[in-house]
């Protein structure tokens, strides 16, 4: 199911309740105070339908590690890592799975997950896997057209949902405050195609600094990065315990 059909079954949702569930910023959502209200209710429910499940139906062991995160990351991070993993330790069996939102380890009860934001969510263990901060990321022809964080003026900024400091945010830090008037706008819900439309020429996408190491479609113009408070982080939950093979 593409995040486009989640987002209209999530506004369908909130129809039927007659109550809107999330707040939707310009570059991430947050529960609204009836959606933190119900978010204890439906993990209960998940759990114990989860539990049901396994006492009746019961089924084989199964020994795999589940880790869940955005395909974004999937394909621009955890890629040649995970390759690297399988030939070091082949023995390990390991299910990826695609994450829309990142919250309550979706319905294949992953073992772990890679997300991304300030790491204080409830009920889970987390791991920083290091500091992070946005960079501009745009084709190498570009890039050639960018000598200065000025120069952005006039070209297409790509914005992605989930950064909580977005574009309005990074012009500042880098000295061209009210620059974003002055630049044509195109949004996405992921960074799967705002990185895409960066390395055709589209625009300038704002991404994380991890995620171009293997992308030698896109160079950063500016050595300067945004400071952020969000980085990426592993993560597990707290209220069981995971398989063998996911705590080796």
């Amino acid at each position: 199911m593409t995040q486009a059909a989640i987002s209209q079954r999530i506004r369908l949702l909130e129809d039927r309740l007659g109550h809107k569930l999330f707040v939707r910023h310009p570059l991430s959502l947050s529960l609204t105070p009836a959606g933190q209200s119900w978010l204890p209710s439906i993990n209960d429910a998940f759990s114990l339908l989860a539990e049901g499940v396994a006492e009746v139906f019961g089924g084989a062991a199964d020994h795999s590690v589940t880790l869940r995160t955005t395909q974004v990351i999937q394909q621009n991070w955890l890629a040649p890592r995970l390759a690297q993993l399988q030939r070091e330790y082949p023995q390990l069996a390991i299910r990826v799975v695609s994450a829309i939102w990142s919250a309550d380890f979706g319905p294949e009860g992953a073992d772990i997950e890679i997300r991304y934001g300030h790491g204080d969510w409830s009920g889970v263990e987390t791991l920083a896997l290091g500091d992070e901060w946005p960079v501009p990321a745009c084709s190498p022809v570009l890039a050639r057209e960018l000598g200065a964080p000025g120069d952005l003026a006039g070209h297409t900024l790509l914005h992605a949902l989930g950064f909580g400091a977005g574009w309005p945010a990074w012009l500042e830090a880098a000295g061209v405050t009210g620059l974003e008037a002055r630049c044509h706008t195109l949004s996405c819900d992921n960074q799967v195609m705002t990185l895409a439309l960066a390395a055709e020429g589209v625009g300038i996408a704002l991404a994380h600094r991890l995620l171009l190491a293997a992308r030698p479609d896109l160079v950063t113009p500016f050595t300067y990065g945004l400071v952020s408070e969000e980085r990426f982080w592993l993560v597990r939950p707290s209220r069981r315990e995971p398989s063998g093979n996911a705590e080796r």
